[in-house]
């Protein structure tokens, strides 16, 4: 099978490999049709590492898969060949500690497609994934919103974790996918004003779509002081999900006493100082995001019930054989891409 391959910084070769076989009997080959570019993608494609998961090459990268079913193990029954599937890209063991307290997103032998060490990635005409890692999705339901229910998933699970009210104002800082994602699934309740903040004038004019009560590019104003004027009584929550360093300390100034802190985004940092006296006497929670857990299929059905409508997320596409010049688009922010697609031939 055909298989773009990582083979250093910013270089990808495309290369015939072995296709993966079934081994264990929930075992799911899936033909891969559609992947995404993520931001974590772009972390190994540029700087070959995420802390401390550092590529070994060759390496393929892709964790925002969907494709069609090729073949079941013997024990599968939640998918059948022939159906369409989204994927939830992270393979838990079922069997420990995490697992069974129903936090498989942490689970003590997790593994992930396209991180380094640990499972290859979708760029690739095939791959072989546990059964509970596959979603089916109707007919109606494209590859590509299959696609975006990874990172919609990610916001499903955020926002759920944060528990916003009716009463809560809230910042996002950053209006990149995970950013719009998150935006949309506060839109489906009722929540306060919602300000954005983002270093990209294009991003900015994409989320104009959702209404935000502020949009404001740190490069240009003091997002600070002008999110203070309209609400002096500072945010309720910050959602960052840039992994921008100034923004958490734009994500602290802006918080209220007894505020939150939802931390999704990704830094290329291993360390991160905090402002620790301002964090004590405000008195600020801070929560952090690992993935998702258990909302592959509330995205699916957010998307399928057409509550969250996100098909202008995808801005491009490429092919297998153009991978790098979808990598060198969205690592460099260029013609106003909010996500990349990639299309798998056979």
């Amino acid at each position: 099978m055909k298989a773009v391959r990582l083979k250093g910084i910013k270089q990808f070769e495309i290369e015939e490999i072995p296709k993966p076989k079934i081994i264990h009997p929930n075992d799911v080959l899936i033909k891969i049709k559609m992947v995404g570019v993520c931001g974590s993608d772009i972390h190994y494609y540029s700087t070959g590492r995420i802390g401390s998961q550092i590529v070994q090459y060759p390496f393929i990268t892709g964790h925002e898969a969907a494709g069609i079913v090729e073949e079941v193990g013997r024990k599968v029954t939640k998918v059948k060949p022939g159906q369409r599937i989204a994927i939830d890209p992270a393979v838990s063991c079922g069997e420990c500690d995490q697992c069974l307290s129903g936090r498989e997103h942490t689970c003590r032998k997790l593994v992930f497609i396209g991180a380094p060490k640990q499972k290859e990635g979708a760029l690739c005409n095939y791959v072989v994934l546990k059964e509970h890692n596959c979603f089916p999705i109707s007919n109606n339901t494209t590859f590509e919103q299959a696609v975006l229910s990874e990172p919609l998933a990610i916001a499903v699970y955020s926002v759920h974790q944060s528990k916003p009210t009716s009463k809560d104002n809230i910042a996002i800082l950053g209006a990149g996918p995970i950013g719009m994602s998150v935006f949309h699934v506060l839109r489906t309740q009722t929540v306060g004003d919602i300000y954005i903040t983002d270093r990209i004038d294009d991003r900015l004019e994409f989320s104009k779509q959702l209404n935000p009560k502020y949009c404001g590019n740190p490069n240009k104003t003091n997002i600070v002081e002008d999110i203070k004027k309209i609400e002096p009584l500072e945010m309720d929550i910050v959602y960052e999900c840039s992994g921008d360093l100034e923004a958490y300390q734009h994500a602290i100034d802006l918080l209220k006493p007894g505020g939150l802190l939802v931390i999704i985004g990704i830094p290329e940092v291993d360390e991160i100082a905090f402002p620790i006296h301002e964090l004590r006497r405000k008195e600020i929670t801070i929560l952090n995001i690992r993935r998702q857990a258990n909302s592959t299929q509330k995205a699916i059905d957010l998307l399928e019930s057409g509550k969250i409508k996100i098909d202008n997320m995808v801005t491009h596409h490429f092919k297998m054989e153009t991978t790098k010049e979808a990598f060198d688009l969205v690592s460099n922010y260029k013609d106003g891409v909010m996500k990349a697609m990639i299309s798998i031939d056979c």
